[in-house]
């Protein structure tokens, strides 16, 4: 009897170790306040597909609160932006909910990461192509 209470004492234990261990995928890594502030498109390859100059002269500000804005002659696009990771991957999270710039709507792997570049990629689900988004700050 006491060999069995040992061994469901030892079985709970072990249960309690793999469950209480989990991924989680909506932490935020603490590249996070370093993409705050203003930055602009230098390059934006879509499926292969040199789409830069959609973005030419806009002004993206990433803002605390995970506020996005696209800013060209006095004209501005709200979106919202966010950081997380996801298979130990850094990512940056885009939504725009207009065109051209829902184009960048997509949880981005940040590839490279300074204090003046952001180079980012995201390999589609659909058709398989690769995009590649690129931030310089101003």
């Amino acid at each position: 009897m006491k060999m069995s209470s040992y061994l469901l004492a030892f079985g709970l234990f072990i249960l309690t170790g793999f469950t209480s261990c989990k991924k989680d995928d909506s932490s935020t890594p603490s590249t996070s306040g370093m993409i705050q502030g203003i930055w602009k498109v230098t390059s934006y390859i879509d499926s292969g597909n040199n789409e830069t100059n959609h973005y030419t002269g806009y002004s993206f500000e990433f803002k605390s609160g995970g506020v996005v804005t696209a800013t060209k002659s006095g004209s501005t696009v709200s979106g919202t932006w966010s950081t997380g990771s996801d298979d130990s991957q850094s990512k940056l999270y885009l939504t725009f909910s207009t065109a051209p710039f829902n184009e960048l709507n997509d949880d981005w792997h940040i590839v490279q990461q300074t204090t003046t570049t952001l180079q980012l990629e995201d390999v589609s689900g659909g058709n398989g192509g690769t995009d590649y988004l690129t931030f310089s700050k101003n």
